[in-house]
C-alpha cells in the first residue's frame, strides 16, 4: 500500500543508542537531557528562540490560547485539519470563518476587516500545506485592531519568510511534530513565543503550572515531551537533508508530469517551500471520487486533505457562508509524498490521474 505519507525512521541502532542512555539515567521525563538538547538544536536549525517543546500540536494551540488569555471571538479559516478548529472551541472560544483565496487555499486577508466586531480576540490563521499565509496584510490588521495572532504552523517545519523563519511572526506560532509530519518526534509539537515575558509563562504553563519543580505559580496543564520522544527528534532532525532531497524530487516530478487539467496550489513568492504535502484539486467532486478510487484500488491511498470544510463540523453551531473553501474542499485531494517514494510508483500514480481525466 501506498499511502499520503510515510513516516521517517532513522536507523534503528541510532535510535537504540538514545534509549540505552535513557534506561541508563533513569530520566524519562520532566525536561530531561534530550529535551533540552532538542529544544536547542531546533532553535538553531530553524533560526528562532523562544520555543518549548510539547507532547502534541493540538496542546501547543490551546496552551498559546491560554497563554494570551484570549476570550470572546476568533477569527480562523475553515480550510484546515479538525484539531484548528476544535481546539478553539475546547477552550471555551468561537471560530468565526474567514473565507480563503481559490489559489493559495490560506485565509483571504482582504475578508478579514469585515467580520472583526467587538468581541473578536484573535487571529488564527494557517499556513496550509506550508505555504505561508499573507503575514504582512494578517498582522497590519490585527494591529489596527488590536487583536492576538496566532499563526497554526502545523505543516510549517524549515519554512522562510522574507528571509526569517516563518516562526518569527505573530505572537506565538505552533507546530506539529506528529509522525506524519516533515520533521517528527513520533506525537509532538512546539509553541515558538516572540515575547520573552510570555515565554516565561508558556515554559511553567506546560508543565502544571509549577516553577522550579516546586511551587504552583499559575494555572497549567501537563503537555510535557519526554526523552523517547525527543530522542527520535535527534535522530530525524540529522537526516533532515536527505527528507527534503527526497521530497523535492517527487514533488518537482509529479509537477513536470501531472496533468494540466489539476489545479496546484499557489505558493507565495516570498516564502521557501518544505514539500511536505503535494495538493491537486480536480474540475469537481465526482471527478476525484473517481480518480480517488481507481488510485485504491491499485493499493495507492491518496487522502481528503481539507475535507469537510470546518464550518461544517458538528459542534460548530452558527451558520457560515464560505463559498470558496466548500468548493475548495470538496474538490481536493493529497498525493502520495515521501521521500522514499520512486519513480515507479509516481509513473503508476500520473497514469491513473491521466486515466481518469
Amino acid at each position: 500500500m501506498i499511502n499520503v505519507t510515510k513516516s521517517h525512521l532513522p536507523d534503528i541502532n541510532k535510535y537504540k543508542k538514545y534509549i540505552d542512555k535513557i534506561f541508563e539515567s533513569g530520566w524519562l521525563t520532566n525536561n530531561g537531557q534530550f529535551v533540552q538538547e532538542l529544544q536547542r538544536r531546533l532553535e538553531e536549525y530553524l533560526g528562532v528562540k523562544n520555543l518549548v517543546l510539547v507532547s502534541n500540536g493540538t496542546l501547543a494551540l490551546q496552551i498559546a490560547y491560554k497563554a494570551l488569555e484570549l476570550k470572546g471571538e476568533v477569527l480562523t479559516t475553515p480550510f484546515s485539519f479538525a484539531a484548528t478548529s476544535s481546539s478553539l472551541v475546547w477552550e471555551g472560544l468561537r471560530p468565526k470563518y474567514v473565507d480563503i483565496d481559490r489559489e493559495t487555499f490560506n485565509m483571504d486577508y482582504s475578508k478579514i476587516s469585515c467580520l472583526i466586531e467587538d468581541e473578536t480576540c484573535a487571529i488564527v490563521p494557517v499556513h496550509v500545506f506550508g505555504n505561508a499565509c499573507e503575514i504582512d496584510k494578517i498582522e497590519n490588521i490585527a494591529k489596527q485592531h488590536k487583536l492576538k495572532v496566532i499563526y497554526d504552523a502545523a505543516h510549517a517545519f524549515g519554512v522562510n519568510y522574507k528571509g526569517k523563519s516563518i516562526l518569527s511572526y505573530g505572537d506565538i506560532s505552533t507546530i506539529s511534530f506528529h509522525s506524519t509530519k516533515l520533521f517528527h518526534t513520533i506525537e509532538g509539537g512546539a509553541i515558538v513565543v516572540n515575547n520573552d515575558e510570555l515565554y516565561e509563562k508558556v515554559k511553567v504553563m506546560v508543565s502544571f503550572g509549577i516553577r522550579d519543580g516546586e511551587r504552583v505559580e499559575i494555572l497549567g496543564t501537563n503537555s510535557k515531551m519526554n526523552e523517547f520522544q525527543a530522542a527520535m527528534g535527534l535522530c530525524v532532525l540529522d537526516n533532515m537533508q536527505d527528507i527534503l532531497d527526497g521530497r523535492k524530487r517527487v514533488y518537482d516530478y509529479y509537477a513536470n508530469n501531472l496533468p494540466k487539467e489539476l489545479q496546484l496550489q499557489k505558493q507565495n513568492i516570498h516564502s521557501t517551500p518544505n514539500y511536505a504535502y503535494f495538493p491537486v484539486v480536480f474540475d469537481s467532486e465526482e471527478t476525484l471520487l473517481r480518480a480517488k478510487e481507481n488510485l485504491n484500488q491499485n493499493q495507492i491511498n491518496p487522502r481528503r486533505y481539507f475535507y469537510p470544510s470546518l464550518n461544517t463540523l458538528p459542534y460548530i453551531s452558527k451558520k457560515f457562508v464560505v463559498p470558496v473553501s466548500s468548493s475548495i474542499s470538496s474538490r481536493i485531494l493529497c498525493l502520495p509524498i515521501y521521500d522514499t517514494l520512486g519513480e515507479k510508483e509516481l509513473d503508476n500514480i500520473i497514469r491513473i490521474l491521466k486515466e481518469v481525466i
